[in-house]
């Protein structure tokens, strides 16, 4: 089989940028659509996706393959060799005593699998009972904790509900990763949140307490002070998303948007008399 660092033409040693740009260079010459060579182009995509994942790149350095059960057979073949087919935790205890520290066992592969929650979840954390497919066929169902504060496309990991397929060797983890649908009128940075309130133009002259009724279903008063200005951004502090595993939270940052009313001739004509007042005064 082809040395994948050849394949892409970097260094066992290159960091992940390099192999990334080596991988993009190398597709746009072989990119079929390019009239490039299809089958070299497979190679060099497949050679990218062994060598972008840390845990395969790892097993592939080690082993010279990303196939677990051919990972498996290598490392027991060459410990056999080794040490005359004597069991190499035997050798290695009589060598540096029982307290030497073996490699990294061989674990079976991650699975991953999606898993939606509401925005609502994210203010407390969610137990939740989830089911997918082993590559064995079978069936798996457990329940699992999101904790608070998550934001979409984050995942979280369970040790030891992976793969099983290969026999007497570590399971490996269940990934779980979240969609997190964000509420219509609501945008998310980090820990904070940001909404848009319309009043008309008159409370923002005389000020107005205003309910607003955030994504945990709490209502809370905005003050907007007479004078307020358009488009300007209040910050209620407190009041945004908990950050993962503390107590903090991030703030609600509420832009105050003035709506005109439409106003007869008369209203018109009295709001002019207490223009021209105003002017009288400051001029």
């Amino acid at each position: 089989m082809a040395d994948y660092y050849d394949i892409l033409g970097v260094a066992r040693n290159a960091s992940a940028d390099e192999i990334k740009k080596a991988f993009k260079k190398k597709a746009m010459q072989y990119h079929p659509d390019k009239g490039g060579d299809d089958a070299k182009f497979k190679e060099v995509n497949e050679a990218y996706q062994s060598l972008s994942d840390p845990q395969k790149r790892q097993m592939y350095d080690q082993f010279g393959t990303i196939d677990p059960q051919q990972a498996q057979a290598q490392q027991h073949s060459n410990f056999s060799q080794s040490f005359g087919g004597a069991d190499f935790g035997d050798v290695f205890a009589q060598m540096f005593g029982q307290g030497f520290q073996q490699r990294r066992p061989m674990r079976n592969k991650d699975i991953r699998i999606g898993y939606r929650i509401s925005f609502s979840d994210v203010y407390t954390g969610v137990g939740a009972t989830v089911s997918y497919k082993l590559p064995s066929g079978k069936s798996e169902v457990i329940d699992v904790k999101i904790p608070a504060g998550m934001k979409n496309g984050d995942h979280v990991q369970f040790q030891g509900y992976g793969d099983d397929s290969i026999p007497n060797v570590q399971r490996g983890n269940l990934i779980v990763q979240l969609s997190i649908p964000t509420p219509s009128g609501w945008r998310r940075d980090g820990d904070n949140l940001y909404t848009e309130v319309q009043v008309d133009i008159f409370d923002l002259i005389l000020g107005k307490s205003i309910p607003i009724t955030t994504p945990e279903n709490k209502t809370i008063m905005l003050n907007i002070p007479p004078g307020t200005n358009n488009g300007v951004t209040m910050n209620v502090t407190g009041h945004g998303l908990p950050h993962v595993n503390t107590s903090r939270r991030g703030n609600l940052y509420v832009n105050i948007k003035g709506i005109t009313p439409k106003l007869t001739n008369e209203e018109l004509t009295k709001i002019q008399e207490i223009k021209n007042g105003i002017n009288l005064r400051t001029g």
